[in-house]
């Protein structure tokens, strides 16, 4: 299985449940022991795709991701609304057509988006009022891709969802949220674990709830 944005927090808890269960985990990070990836860049993307061409991969899970300015419409400059879409939104579709073939030749074919509810445009903003304008647009337009790739990929065999993590105590969430990383991993990694083409196309949170678009 493949992770982006595995130097730490949920990424990290990923890779270590995924290698404790007997996966072979492809950590991917900006920098150090791992697979070298800068999802911010379309030609370190499409140079991961072709040094594991040939490689079947069983899960991929889109993970990496920056939150941007959270000062609301007063602060929001272009260049960090356009690299927070770059990031979060833009990214993770890249890699799904980069690794289509890898997914294809892999036993468990599922392709998996660290979302956030925050891109819920139901649920988004109930009880929640940070600015982070580029956060929330990304998130939305990470589910979006989500609905599409199902679409997409289903003549392939190939699930896709969205996930919700919750908020999470890493370096993104902070240390007043309320979620634990060991807590949110295993609660996303039993629902990646049971996913079939029945929920491809969906959008789950780390307990199990469905998160309404």
């Amino acid at each position: 299985m493949l992770i982006t944005g595995a130097s730490r927090g949920l990424g990290r808890a990923f890779a270590d449940l995924y290698a404790a269960a007997g996966f072979r985990v492809i950590a991917c990070l900006r920098q150090g022991a791992g697979e070298t990836l800068d999802v911010s860049d379309a030609g370190s993307i499409a140079a991961l795709g072709a040094r594991l061409e040939g490689q079947p991969i069983d899960i991929v899970i889109n993970n990496a991701a920056i939150r941007g300015d959270t000062g609301g419409l007063a602060s929001l400059e272009a260049e960090d609304f356009l690299e927070v879409m770059r990031i979060n939104a833009l990214a993770p579709l890249l890699l799904a057509r980069a690794l289509w073939p890898n997914l294809v030749a892999g036993r468990r074919k599922v392709l998996v988006n660290i979302s956030s509810r925050a891109g819920s445009l139901a649920e988004g903003t109930i009880d929640d009022e940070d600015g982070d304008y580029a956060y929330r647009c990304s998130k939305a337009a990470l589910n979006m891709a989500t609905v599409k790739l199902a679409q997409d990929f289903q003549r392939d065999g190939i699930a896709v969802i969205s996930l919700h993590p919750g908020w999470v105590r890493t370096d993104m969430g902070g240390a007043e949220a309320s979620v634990d990383v060991a807590e949110s991993a295993g609660g996303l990694k039993a629902l990646i674990d049971a996913v079939t083409m029945a929920e491809t196309g969906s959008f789950r949170a780390y307990d199990g709830r469905t998160v309404a678009w």
